[in-house]
C-alpha cells in the first residue's frame, strides 16, 4: 500500500461513516467493561442483529476510553448535523431506551438523567493530542485509524523526509520522554542514529506499574495504531528495522489488539518488508513481562526481552549505545511513541507551541483518589494542579477538602495545598520534590495520614525491589520497618533522623531508578507534613515487649532473599 492507496482507504471509510444516519459508540476500555460495558454492547448488537433492515442506517462501534471512567460505562451517540450526546452509567435497561430515541424516534425522556454534558470543564479544560482518536475510533479496525489520518506521518516520513529531518523535526519540537525522566527524545533518537553498526533496535516501554496509573494500557487498548505508526517513523529515522513493544502481563486487552493491530498493517504493507512500497523495512514484536515493577527500567527492561532475568545493570554504556544484544536501542514509553505522528503531520513549531518554554505539547494523566472525576485525561503542560483537580476532577466529594496530590507513584512525591497552583511540569514538580512520573495523579482529602502513604508506598518498592543491590533491598526494609513503628506510635524522634539518612545513602548508592527514587513519598511528606509524623512519636512510652518485638523486628523481606 502505498499513500496514495492509504489516502483512498482513508476517504472510502470516512464516507462510510458519514452515510450512517446514527453511530453508537460504546466504550470498549477495560474500566468500563469491568462495570457492565460488554452487556451494554451486547444489547445493541441484539437489536442489530434482530433489526437487519438497520444495518445501513445504525453503526454499532466498541472504542476506547473516553475519559470520565468513574462515570461509566459510557456511550457516544452520533448522528449527521446534531452535536454528540453522552451517557453515563449506561445499564442494559438504558441501552434500549437509547436506541429507542435515537434511532426509532420514540418520545421516551427516562434516558435524559443519564446524559453527559459536553462542555463540561472536564472536557473542555483539556487538549486531545495523543488521546485524539480515543474514544472515537474502534481501535481493532485499521480503517478507523486510517480514517483520521493514521498512517500518514508515516507515509510523508518516508517519501518527503530524510532519517536526519525526522530526528531534526523531534528535536525542534521539544518533545520529552514521557517515562518519567524527561530525557529529550530528539537527542536520544540522534545518538542510535549516528551509531555506525549494521543492526538497531526501537523498543515501546508499556510496563506502567505505578499504583492508579494507566495510561500506557488505555493508549495500547484504545488507538493501538498510533503506538505503532510513531514506532516505525522511528525504526526509519534511527536506522532500525526490528521494534518491540513490552506490555504487562496483567494488560491482555492490550496485548490482544496490539497483536491484531499489527497483523493488520502488515497485511496491508504498513509493516515488515518494503513498507509502503520503499526499501524501508520494519516489524515489530509483543514481549509480555512478568509483572516485575523494576523492568519498567530500561535495562531490566531489555534483559526481560532477552530471556533473561529481569535485574538492572549499571549505566554506562546506556542503551543508546549498547542496549538489546549489544546492539544501539532506542528506548521510549508508548505516550512519547504517540506523540510523534501528530508533530510529524502538523509540525514542531505546533507541538512546541503547546505547553511551556521547557514541558512542550500535553500530557496524559490517570486521575484517582478522592476527587469527583477519575479517569484519563490529557493537558497541555504548565496547566495548574489547581485546575486539573477542582476544574476537571470536580474537586473532592463529600465536603472534605483537599489535602495533596500524589504525583509520579512510588518515584513521585506529595504535593500539599498550599501548592495547588503551581503549572503542571517537569521542572516545577521537581523543585517541589516530586516528578511527573508516567503521569499517575492521586488525590487526597482531610482524612488521609500521610505516614501511611508513605509507608504504603514504601511497602510497594521493598515487594518491588529485585534485590541486586544491597541499598535498594535492605534500605526499603530498614524504611518500612521504621514506617511501621511511626504509624504503630511507638517511633522515637530518634527514628526520623534514622529515616532521613536512610532515604540520602538509598538516593546516592542504589543501583537503578527504582531505589534512587523509593524515598521521594516519603521525604516529601516529611518536608510537607512533618508534624503527622512528630504527632505520632511517643518518646516517653515504656519499652513493653510488644513494642520490643515491633522495634527490632526482621530487616529481612516476607520472601527472604538468596
Amino acid at each position: 500500500m502505498n499513500r496514495s492507496d492509504l489516502q483512498t482507504l482513508g476517504e472510502r471509510e470516512l464516507a462510510k461513516q458519514q452515510s450512517t444516519g446514527c453511530r453508537l459508540l460504546c466504550c470498549g476500555s477495560t474500566p468500563c467493561l469491568s462495570s457492565g460495558g460488554t452487556a451494554v454492547q451486547e444489547v445493541f448488537k441484539g437489536i442489530l442483529k434482530e433489526n437487519k433492515d438497520l444495518k445501513a442506517e445504525l453503526a454499532v462501534v466498541s472504542t476506547g476510553c473516553m475519559g470520565p471512567c468513574s462515570r461509566g460505562p459510557l456511550v457516544r451517540v452520533q448522528r449527521q448535523g446534531e452535536p454528540d450526546v453522552i451517557y453515563e452509567k449506561v445499564t442494559p435497561e438504558l441501552a434500549q431506551e437509547i436506541f429507542k430515541k435515537h434511532v426509532s424516534g420514540e418520545d421516551t425522556n427516562q434516558a435524559e438523567a443519564n446524559i453527559l454534558p459536553g462542555d463540561i470543564p472536564f472536557f473542555s479544560k483539556q487538549k486531545k493530542v495523543v488521546l485524539a482518536n480515543s474514544g472515537l475510533i474502534d481501535p481493532e479496525r485499521l480503517e478507523d485509524y486510517v480514517a483520521q489520518g493514521g498512517y500518514m506521518a508515516l507515509a510523508n516520513a518516508l517519501r518527503e523526509m530524510t532519517p536526519e529531518e525526522v530526528c531534526s523535526e523531534i528535536i525542534d519540537s521539544g518533545l520529552r520522554g514521557r517515562g518519567g525522566a524527561g530525557y529529550p527524545s530528539g537527542l536520544k533518537w540522534n545518538l542510535v542514529r549516528r551509531a555506525k553498526t549494521d543492526k538497531k533496535y526501537v523498543v515501546a516501554n508499556g510496563d506502567e506499574g505505578d499504583p492508579g496509573a494507566y495510561m500506557d494500557r488505555t493508549l495500547m487498548e484504545s488507538d493501538p495504531h498510533r503506538v505503532l505508526e510513531g514506532m516505525a517513523i522511528a525504526g526509519y529515522a534511527v536506522g532500525a528495522e526490528q521494534g518491540f513493544i513490552y506490555v504487562r502481563g496483567e494488560y491482555p486487552i492490550a496485548a490482544k489488539r496490539l497483536e491484531k493491530a499489527i497483523r493488520m498493517a502488515e497485511r496491508r504493507g504498513l509493516l515488515g518488508s518494503r513498507v509502503m512500497d520503499t526499501a524501508f523495512n520494519f516489524r515489530i514484536d509483543i514481549r509480555i513481562g512478568a509483572g516485575a515493577f523494576v523492568c519498567g527500567e530500561e535495562t531490566a527492561l531489555m534483559a526481560s526481552i532477552m530471556g533473561r532475568r529481569g535485574q538492572p545493570i549499571p549505566r554506562p554504556p546506556y542503551p543508546a549505545q549498547s542496549g538489546l544484544w549489544g546492539y544501539p536501542t532506542l528506548i521510549n514509553n508508548v505516550e512519547t511513541f504517540g506523540s510523534i505522528a501528530p508533530i510529524i503531520n502538523n509540525g514542531a513549531e505546533w507541538f512546541a507551541g503547546i505547553g511551556t518554554a521547557k514541558s512542550r505539547g500535553t500530557k496524559i494523566f490517570a486521575l484517582a483518589g478522592q476527587v469527583e472525576n477519575t479517569g484519563l485525561i490529557e493537558v497541555p503542560m504548565g496547566i495548574s494542579l489547581r485546575e486539573i483537580v477542582f476544574d476537571i476532577g470536580g474537586g473532592v466529594p463529600n465536603g472534605h477538602t483537599f489535602k495533596a496530590a500524589q504525583t509520579g507513584g512510588p518515584s513521585g512525591g506529595c504535593i500539599p495545598a498550599d501548592y495547588l497552583d503551581t503549572p503542571v511540569d517537569y521542572d516545577s514538580l521537581r523543585e517541589l520534590g516530586s516528578i511527573m512520573g508516567s503521569g499517575g495523579l492521586v488525590v487526597m482529602d482531610d482524612t488521609t495520614s500521610m505516614p501511611d502513604v508513605a509507608k504504603y508506598f514504601m511497602e510497594f518498592c521493598m515487594d518491588e525491589s529485585c534485590g541486586k543491590c544491597v541499598p535498594c533491598r535492605v534500605g526499603t526494609v530498614q524504611l518500612y520497618r521504621i514506617l511501621e513503628r511511626v504509624t504503630a506510635g511507638i517511633a522515637t524522634r530518634n527514628d526520623l533522623t534514622i529515616m532521613e539518612e536512610l532515604c540520602t545513602m538509598m538516593q546516592e548508592t542504589s543501583l537503578c531508578g527504582l531505589g534512587q527514587s523509593a524515598p521521594n513519598p516519603l521525604l516529601s511528606t516529611l518536608r510537607y507534613f512533618r508534624h503527622e509524623y512528630e504527632a505520632l512519636i511517643k518518646d516517653d512510652l515504656p519499652l513493653t515487649s510488644d513494642r520490643f518485638a515491633l522495634a527490632t523486628s526482621s530487616v529481612l523481606p516476607r520472601q527472604e532473599v538468596s
